[in-house]
């Protein structure tokens, strides 16, 4: 396991990009860069000096919660291996590890109590 497993990135989930893009880039003076994210439709990168900081995308169909919200990401090692232990500890794997092409591999888990993070074992 990573030695910090810090937060590596922040992610919004919105039905509506462009209402909750232009909130927060006038209530934080981010820009935004849109990208083509195949079949998931626009990925939008939020930027402050031309560095990203942040993303925003569309609800997909293995998306879980509802409505618009922030999640996280956090740095692991290995991201099978954090899975696999996130069910004996008494959580559950909601989203199975996979890969994102130019990202790393990603999933989605819950802790007992049904918190929600999204691990992320960066290429």
């Amino acid at each position: 396991m990573s030695d910090d497993n810090t937060f590596i990135w922040q992610e919004l989930v919105t039905p509506d990009q462009e209402a909750s893009g232009a909130f927060y880039s006038k209530l934080l003076g981010w820009s935004m860069k849109q990208v083509d994210a195949g079949e998931f439709g626009t990925y939008t990168l939020f930027q402050k000096g031309g560095k990203d900081i942040a993303g925003m995308m569309n609800p997909t169909a293995d998306t879980p919660g509802e409505g618009s919200y922030w999640h996280s990401y956090i740095a692991v090692d290995d991201i099978d291996g954090c899975a696999e232990q996130t069910v004996s500890l008494g959580g559950k794997v909601l989203v199975q590890p996979h890969d994102v092409p130019d990202v790393g591999r990603v999933c989605v888990v819950s802790d007992p109590t049904g918190a929600i993070v999204h691990l992320m074992q960066p290429e």
